[in-house]
């Protein structure tokens, strides 16, 4: 081999191992799944249309939750005042908690086929949650919105559950009452007590 086919063979094997560590990272294509549908054929025991109505009521569902949790977020980083230390810690476990109940809503989505809901304007177009002013409010209105939006939820998880029930979902009945029924229950639960008029040193 000449020396000029021996460089013609190296610079050839130079441009594909470059080629090979490129990352081909200007790519875009059509969705491989529209928002709104499901997957026609999934073995899981459900039809297609118990499988789209249960999806549609999660989505909904799902944007309530995630707008829950970063209210608790906000609420963490703006509460104030004597209880700032305690309110701080528990309003950032509720946060951790409700994170946790978002991952299961959007993953119970994709077990039945559907395209769970993702993007923040996306779920701020199909929450029922009251958006909150950008700035600080008093302590007492914090959790008090927060309590609003727990009864939501709380209402609509205890219906759906009912519904999954009846169209024998039970793997989507069990999420609703095991996690976000209980879960929401027991934060209304350390809430509630922040609202309650309760004297530290002598009883009344």
């Amino acid at each position: 081999m000449t020396s000029s086919a021996r460089r013609a063979e190296n610079t050839a094997v130079s441009r594909r191992g470059f080629d090979l560590i490129t990352p081909n990272w200007r790519q875009s294509a059509k969705e491989i799944q529209k928002f709104g549908t499901v997957i026609r054929d999934l073995p899981i025991g459900l039809s297609e249309e118990t499988r789209r109505e249960v999806c549609e009521r999660l989505n909904v569902l799902l944007a309530d939750t995630a707008s829950m949790r970063d209210l608790y977020k906000k609420s963490h980083w703006q509460v104030g005042g004597p209880t700032f230390y305690q309110l701080h810690l528990l309003f950032d476990k509720h946060f951790g908690e409700q994170v946790e109940l978002v991952d299961l809503l959007a993953e119970r989505i994709q077990i039945l086929g559907g395209v769970s809901v993702a993007m923040a304007h996306d779920v701020a177009e199909l929450t029922r949650l009251e958006r909150p002013p950008k700035g600080r409010e008093e302590v007492p209105v914090q959790i008090s919105r927060l309590l609003e939006a727990h009864a939501l939820i709380i209402k609509d998880a205890r219906e759906q559950a009912k519904k999954a029930d009846d169209l024998g979902d039970d793997g989507t009945n069990d999420l609703l009452i095991s996690n976000v029924l209980r879960t929401n229950e027991m934060q209304v639960w350390f809430l509630s007590e922040h609202l309650v008029e309760m004297p530290l040193v002598h009883s009344k």
